[in-house]
């Protein structure tokens, strides 16, 4: 709704809106040409699905995407990889991962060069803030509660507090959320915990909702996703918490590629990559799952709350398949045997700066 609001001629591809999994890369190419679009703007999910078709595009859709001069995602985390791979796609685009949320959008922007100047770090890099956006982070307490006081001290991690013109005004009809979400005067509190790096760059660790606390401390899931889903065969990943609020035991579920054909705990073999890749933490148990539960919206947020209940009962052995514990029936890369299928997406031909995403 941005863009048209904006004044940009916008254009939604041939697609099940409701289902941004399926847009493909021919649809996506179609509107672009319709529109002599020379911005993308869509969620990762289904910049995943029009990487993954892009070899059905014909010539005449290759060259209509070579006009987009701008990408954009955002409504989630976005993988690095899947910029890289979508560079084939949209090859003279630049590629912008905003940040952002309904309350205030954008907040910070950042671009693929960037991104991998920056290199890896504990959570997502989503860039400065924009002109005329603050931000600050409320520190968290040793129940995971952002109980301190404003600092931009780099490497403290916390809640995401934004003040900026464009903040919103209000909140209709909701008074508890706008008490708590604004007893900083002049503050947005965002929701989204993160820290500020050396530079002053805002790296975003995942929500407040969703923090782990385990006995050691807070822990914040962003960070471990990313490194376990650069293990192959790894399609998607969560960190969940499993147990009472102060001792939460660290789970991680994974989605596989190709799928498992149910619930189960997960080979041997996928367990040590797993921990081998976040040593730091001290994982308690790797589940597997045909898909992760994610939102309607963007099919890319991943849904915390209900995989942590969800892997709470796995692991107390209801509607899980131990047949595959050692993995002798999902193969040596401890992957099963079948396969998965998977916000609104909107081209343009406007060269407007980003307008944002959540985390």
């Amino acid at each position: 709704l941005y863009g048209p609001a904006l004044g940009i001629t916008s254009m939604v591809p041939d697609m099940d809106v409701t289902a941004p999994a399926t847009l493909t890369a021919a649809a996506l190419a179609d509107a672009v040409a319709a529109t002599e679009a020379t911005l993308v703007f869509a969620s990762p999910a289904a910049l995943t699905n029009v990487a993954r078709t892009a070899d059905e595009l014909r010539g005449d859709q290759r060259t209509a995407l070579a006009g987009v001069r701008t990408l954009m995602s955002a409504g989630a985390p976005v993988p690095a990889a899947l910029l890289r791979r979508l560079a084939a796609v949209v090859p003279n685009a630049a590629a912008h991962t905003p940040y952002g949320m309904t309350e205030c959008l954008p907040v910070a922007d950042i671009d693929l060069t960037t991104i991998e100047a920056v290199g890896p770090g504990n959570g997502v890099c989503v860039g400065h803030p924009v002109p005329g956006v603050e931000v600050a982070i409320s520190p968290l307490d040793a129940n995971g509660a952002a109980t301190g006081p404003l600092v931009r001290e780099p490497g403290v991690t916390g809640e995401v507090c934004v003040a900026a013109p464009h903040v919103k005004d209000r909140y209709d009809r909701l008074a508890i959320t706008e008490l708590t979400s604004s007893r900083d005067p002049g503050w947005h509190r965002s929701g989204d915990v993160g820290h500020l790096d050396a530079h002053g760059r805002l790296w975003i660790e995942g929500r407040l909702a969703h923090l782990i606390t385990s006995a050691a401390g807070p822990v914040t899931p962003v960070g471990i996703e990313q490194r376990v889903e650069a293990i192959e065969h790894v399609a998607m990943a969560a960190a969940v918490g499993v147990g009472p609020a102060g001792t939460e035991q660290v789970v991680v579920v994974v989605a596989t590629d190709p799928a498992p054909g149910a619930r189960q705990l997960a080979p041997l073999t996928l367990v040590d990559r797993v921990r081998a890749a976040v040593p730091e933490v001290d994982i308690a148990a790797v589940l597997v799952v045909p898909e992760l539960p994610v939102d309607i919206r963007h099919q890319s947020k991943i849904d915390r709350a209900r995989l942590s209940r969800e892997a709470a009962e796995m692991l107390a052995g209801r509607g899980l398949d131990r047949r595959r514990r050692r993995g002798e029936a999902s193969g040596a890369d401890g992957t099963g045997d079948g396969t998965s299928d998977g916000d609104g997406v909107s081209v343009s031909d406007g060269d407007g700066d980003g307008d944002g995403g959540g985390s």
